[in-house]
């Protein structure tokens, strides 16, 4: 798998969104993973949250730091990714799968059309 999937559209903050209809699915990218080294804590909303979206919605831990996780969508969340809660580990190892935090009905799918593509983060990110 590619470290940067072209059917995801990523925020300079270094989380990602995979739309597919009117859902998005949300999690952080490879990057994000190897600044942070080892994730050991995971907190995320309940089902029903409101998501704003470029408003915090979260947190991941690691041994290095704790980071706030941004929206990259307005939305409802639908779907919790529990397992990455009990073992965050799940996240650093396949973070594009089953390493996803959460999936939200998204009220604007426009709202992703300055997202950068997987072309464009990459060259974000090799100038980091």
């Amino acid at each position: 798998m590619s470290e940067y999937p072209d059917d995801l559209r990523y925020l300079d903050s270094h989380e990602y969104v995979r739309l597919d209809g009117e859902i998005a699915t949300i999690g952080i990218t490879q990057f994000a993973i190897k600044e942070l080294g080892e994730i050991v804590f995971v907190d995320i909303p309940e089902i029903g949250a409101s998501l704003e979206k470029g408003d915090d919605f979260g947190t991941v831990e690691s041994v290095k730091a704790v980071e706030s996780l941004m929206s990259p969508v307005t939305g409802i969340v639908v779907e919790r990714n529990d397992p990455v809660i009990d073992d965050p580990e799940l996240v650093t190892d396949d973070p594009y799968g089953d390493g996803w935090f959460l999936k939200v009905r998204v009220n604007d799918p426009s709202e992703l059309e300055d997202a950068l593509t997987a072309d464009e983060y990459s060259a974000l990110v090799e100038g980091m």
